[in-house]
């Protein structure tokens, strides 16, 4: 992907070698900016082509170590770039991984709003009788998660830990 440079003249954005806005600014591990100059955690690469398998995985990771807005990073780039009949599982992935960033952000309303819309996103991939859902991945068990912490930001609408609140995005074997 191209680097980003700073933006027309007069305009204030950083933009990459096309044109488009892309923020050089440094992030947190919630993905919010910090000033320039000062020191982030490396950010997500965009438009990297994965596997399903790779995509999971990731994205597994980056849940585990709490960083909710960079696994939704990985879930964008599935989203784009898989085929059609996938996006809107791979939107309701990211959907789960932003409410979950909000949450941790201490925006209840906002994270339990993305939180079940993930959760409406995912359950259309719950597995019929017999046929497994998409990935390995647990949609059940996503929905519910994902609405048990809607539920619990909306009670208590204080800052979440998101290492501590990650999902399972696979069934348990």
């Amino acid at each position: 992907m191209n680097s980003a440079s700073p933006g027309r003249p007069g305009d204030g954005r950083d933009r990459d070698d096309e044109g488009r806005a892309r923020s050089a600014r440094p992030r947190d591990g919630l993905g919010r900016p910090l000033p320039y100059g000062s020191e982030g955690v490396a950010r997500q690469p965009e438009g990297v082509l994965r596997t399903p398998a790779e995509s999971v995985a990731e994205a597994q990771e980056l849940l585990d170590a709490g960083r909710p807005f960079h696994a939704h990073e990985v879930f964008e780039d599935a989203w784009k770039s898989g085929p059609d009949a996938e996006r809107g599982l791979w939107r309701g992935l990211a959907q789960l991984a932003v409410g979950l960033t909000h949450a941790a952000r201490g925006n209840a309303t906002g994270g339990a709003r993305l939180l079940r819309r993930g959760a409406d996103g995912v359950d259309r991939w719950a597995g019929e009788a017999g046929r497994p859902a998409p990935h390995g991945l647990d949609v059940d068990g996503l929905g519910a998660w994902a609405r048990g912490l809607a539920d619990a930001v909306e009670r208590r609408p204080e800052a979440v830990d998101p290492a501590a609140r990650a999902p399972r995005l696979r069934r348990a074997r």
